[in-house]
This record gives structure tokens, sequence and C-alpha cells, in this order.
């Protein structure tokens, strides 16, 4: 494995540090205030914030360990899991895409084109997630056969 940049690897240990300053820094306030929208819209930059820490965390584990295959249990599991919110995304894109035109409140439309956007994004990161992570770490029972006797001149048996 290439040695990892350590300018990177400070960079997002530092943003690890941030995000959780953000969350904390919000955690408290948020729960007094009393307009919905403010308070929706504090609690999304928190809950993002928990999100983009993670995920820099995530980033420090690729650059820094070495990835460890999945099993056909685990990627069953996955994929099935990845692939009902995907599903679920892609029906309330669609519910969303068909009430923001009907919508005459000008406020209401931005905070739901705002939840479109995230749904949308969401949507694209899941089938990102499907067709690299889990199907790029995962070893199938179809992967070790085709390993072990694609490549082999009389395929386990003895001269063809």
């Amino acid at each position: 494995m290439q040695q990892p940049d350590k300018t990177l690897i400070d960079f997002l240990k530092n943003q690890v540090t941030v995000e959780k300053s953000i969350v904390a820094s919000l955690e408290k306030p948020v729960l007094s205030l009393k307009n919905p929208v403010v308070k929706g819209v504090l609690r999304g930059v928190s809950l993002d914030s928990i999100k983009h820490a993670d995920l820099y965390l995530a980033s420090i584990t690729l650059l820094t360990n070495a990835s460890t295959a999945l099993k056909q249990e685990n990627l069953d599991e996955q994929k099935a899991l990845i692939e009902k919110h995907i599903e679920i995304e892609s029906k309330l894109i669609v519910k969303l895409e068909e009430m923001i035109p009907k919508i005459e409140n000008k406020k209401v439309v931005f905070l739901l084109n705002a939840i479109l956007s995230d749904e949308r994004r969401h949507h694209e990161m899941l089938k990102m997630m499907l067709e690299i992570v889990v199907k790029g770490e995962t070893i199938t029972e179809e992967d070790w056969w085709k390993l072990l006797y694609e490549d082999v001149p009389f395929h386990g048996t003895p001269g063809g």
C-alpha cells in the first residue's frame, strides 16, 4: 500500500475536529429555538456535520488501512439495504417533483426544493456506493470460482 500523504491526513483529522465542534456548538441552542425553519435548518447543518465527520474518518481509514474484502453474506445484506433506500429515495424524488409545482407558498417551495436537492444527492451517492464500495470490496463465491478456475488449463480435470 502506498504511503498516505501526511498533509492530507492532517487536513482530514482537522476537519473531523471542526465538524464535531459544529455539532457541539449547535446541540443546546437548537433545542430552545422557537422558529421551526431556523431550527430545522440548523438541525440539518448539525446532522450534516455528523455525517461529514464520519466521511472524513472513512477517508482516513481508506488512506491508512488495507481494505478488507467482504463475504457473500455481507454483500447480500448491504446490497439489499442500499437497494431498498435507492428505491425509497427514488419514490420520494418523484413525489416531491410532482408536489412542488402545485405549491403557492414560496417559503414552503424553498424548503421542499432544499429537501429535493438532498434526496437527489442521496440517491446518487447510494447508487455510487452500491456500484463502487459494495461491489468493489466484495469477493463473491462466483469471484472465487472465477479466480480459481478461469485461467487453469484443464479446469480441475486431469488433462481436460
